[in-house]
């Protein structure tokens, strides 16, 4: 059996583009991609879960995949990280392509591979297909995998509770995260008491931060959240407080944190690059069909929780 990546928060980081030349695509902008990676772990970052959906990883080619991911791992090793948890997402239709760029993820640094469920079939796919897809690619993947179940960008593609724990019992599957609001799938993987099931063999994560107390509360091994991608110490605090036990307190931020998701959640990674340039001074193309901005007037509809957030992020240590 693999060990699952270390309990705590992770950010599904953006990729930084910069501003292309007219008619052309977006690049990489690998100086503002290793500032932001370096401010996450300097600031309780778990770990970074890189070229996700919040990623845009399908609108990023296999050659971009291993010049981001080797220069992140080089410049973290640089910068004293040494070994810092990288997860490398894949959000592929097919085994090979997704084994693909799972060798090159690892090849590059990576330590695990998150796992996009497929969708394209989704008006016929059943859970003996899902279970089976997932399986051959364990099977041949030379990276721990996680089980990545978000329906929203899968074209509603949902796994059972069976299907997981099926799944959990391959020695090349660790974990699994979970970007929707069903609380009783959490439950069912975290508070498991089935072997295969265990903290130490399969982790679970909640893709949404406003949901990281009750998850804790059932066994969860804490979040891969994109609000943390703009306040990394708050959302880490929240996941403090809930280690300590500090329900209270916890409870408090917990309130303040599920206003801020509201950006994440109703804007996806265009929203998560706004407050990263707004907040933290950091700008971002995006590539089509992705349109970069909010607009001033939408902006402002998220400047009071902003602040609120701001203010807490300035005051914790």
């Amino acid at each position: 059996m693999v060990a699952p990546p270390p309990t705590g928060i992770y950010v599904p980081v953006p990729t930084f583009f910069s501003k292309p030349e007219p008619e052309g695509i977006p690049g990489l902008d690998l100086a503002t991609q290793t500032k932001h990676a370096l401010h996450l772990a300097s600031n309780g970052i778990r770990g970074l879960v890189l070229l996700g959906s919040t990623g845009e990883a399908i609108a990023v080619t296999n050659s971009e995949r291993k010049t981001l991911l080797t220069h992140i791992r080089q410049e973290m090793d640089k910068a004293g990280h040494k070994d810092y948890p990288i997860i490398a997402g894949t959000a592929t239709q097919g085994i090979d392509d997704t084994i693909t760029q799972l060798q090159i993820s690892k090849d590059a640094g990576a330590q695990w591979g998150l796992v996009l469920a497929p969708g394209f079939f989704a008006t016929c796919v059943t859970q003996e297909g899902l279970k089976n897809w997932y399986l051959a690619i364990a099977n041949r993947s030379p990276l721990p995998i996680l089980i990545y179940h978000y329906p929203a960008v899968s074209n509603s593609v949902a796994l059972s509770a069976s299907t997981f724990t099926t799944l959990s019992s391959h020695p090349n599957i660790c974990g699994a995260k979970l970007s929707h609001g069903d609380l009783s799938l959490h439950t069912q993987l975290a508070s498991s008491p089935l072997p295969s099931m265990s903290h130490d063999k399969f982790a679970t994560y909640t893709g949404l931060g406003q949901q990281l107390l009750p998850v804790l509360t059932v066994g969860g091994a804490g979040a891969i959240d994109g609000l943390a991608a703009i306040f990394p110490k708050t959302v880490v605090r929240l996941y403090e407080l809930m280690e300590k036990g500090d329900l209270l307190e916890a409870r408090k931020l917990q309130e303040v944190v599920a206003r801020g998701e509201g950006l994440v959640v109703g804007h996806g990674v265009v929203g998560v690059k706004e407050g990263v340039r707004r907040v933290l001074g950091w700008d971002s193309e995006c590539r089509l069909p992705l349109v970069k901005g909010l607009g001033e007037e939408k902006w402002k509809e998220w400047e009071g929780v902003v602040a609120e957030l701001d203010e807490i992020e300035k005051g914790l240590s």
